[in-house]
């Protein structure tokens, strides 16, 4: 049997593999994450804070606002330090994530 080492050294090399062939136009959020080394609580934490996020944007838009520059830095200020603002708020609207939120995002910017 093999050592648990060589094992997790497999699985690592797989992992890279599949990045590759992860297409990144289709998939490219979790394609970013995938390559940045993100944990799964990292990535999770991501998502709890678009999912709130989200819910702040669709009050504010029943409210009647229109710019949501408080939103955007909420986000920035809570991402992940491995990640790059835009190439994230890119990443999640293409990949057609927290849409209504990351188009606001992208006027911003």
């Amino acid at each position: 049997m093999d050592s648990i080492e060589k094992r997790l050294e497999t699985l690592e090399y797989y992992q890279t593999l599949f990045i590759k062939m992860l297409d990144p136009e289709k998939f490219p959020f979790y394609h970013m994450v995938m390559s940045k080394g993100l944990s799964k609580e990292e990535i999770e934490e991501i998502h709890t804070i678009c999912h709130e996020l989200s819910e702040n944007h669709n009050e504010q838009k029943a409210q009647g606002l229109v710019i949501f520059t408080d939103l955007l830095t909420q986000f920035a200020g809570q991402l992940n330090a491995k990640l790059d603002l835009y190439e994230t708020i890119r990443a999640l609207h293409k990949q057609k994530l927290y849409r209504p939120l990351m188009d606001d995002f992208l006027e911003l910017m």
